[in-house]
């Protein structure tokens, strides 16, 4: 994508952490963006926060939808292109954690994490799949460092990042053909709100948002003849165990 003004994005879970971070990225190149949150409110401030420093010509619009919803995921894309008129660029950013040694995990928690994590991002992709045909566009998935390094208490959140991580391989090659490119981010520590946690001055080795927003920037301007399918990012420095 050579030419990223005018461009439209989705990106899901876009009203805090990584995904915010992504939204402003694509809206400082001209891209016209949608957020998406299981809260209309929440959806709505954060679509304001962005467009107060988007630049010009480009715009956020904040969608109520839950990722483990097909029929909600289908209803935001019907939204976006009445809106927008095409769908060029889909970051299936939402996620969740719940961390317990498998003794301690619930079914609930097994279920939430795996509906969000993995059953969300398959139905994100269920229902653009025809637009970004169309567009020949860019499917863009977050997965973590924990999608290929298992640890302790992680069985929902591994299984499901895992998932994630070899799901977006299969994706890519499934619609390469189709000129739409598929690639998956593993990030390791970011300074984020996720597991409840605040983001604050201790968090400075850690990777930023606008970190994530700035590489998902250089996976979209490179050449069409070239695609980093898997893309492992971590801290540079981070501190002594």
């Amino acid at each position: 994508m050579n030419n990223l003004k005018h461009k439209v994005a989705l990106v899901t879970g876009g009203t805090k952490g990584i995904g915010y971070g992504i939204a402003q990225a694509l809206l400082s190149e001209g891209i016209q963006v949608a957020i998406t949150s299981r809260d209309e409110s929440s959806a709505q401030k954060a679509a304001g926060a962005l467009n107060a420093n988007a630049s010009k010509g480009a715009k956020a619009i904040g969608i109520k939808a839950d990722v483990r919803d097909y029929k909600s995921q289908q209803n935001a894309i019907k939204i976006i292109l009445e809106h927008f008129n095409q769908l060029d660029i889909v970051i299936a950013n939402a996620g969740l954690g719940h961390f317990a040694s498998i003794e301690d995990l619930s079914v609930e928690q097994w279920q939430e994490t795996i509906d969000t994590n993995l059953t969300g991002v398959f139905y994100s992709i269920k229902a653009t799949v025809d637009a970004l045909k169309q567009s020949k566009g860019y499917f863009i998935t977050i997965s973590s460092l924990a999608g290929t390094n298992f640890f302790a208490n992680g069985s929902a959140y591994n299984a499901s990042k895992f998932g994630v991580t070899g799901f977006t391989q299969a994706v890519m090659l499934d619609l390469r053909k189709h000129n739409v490119k598929v690639s998956t981010i593993l990030p390791g520590s970011v300074a984020t709100y996720f597991n409840d946690h605040t983001p604050n001055a201790d968090d400075a080795w850690k990777i930023q948002i606008e970190d994530i927003g700035e590489l998902v920037l250089d996976l979209l301007k490179m050449n069409p003849r070239t695609l980093p399918s898997k893309i492992e990012v971590r801290p540079t420095m981070p501190p002594s165990k």
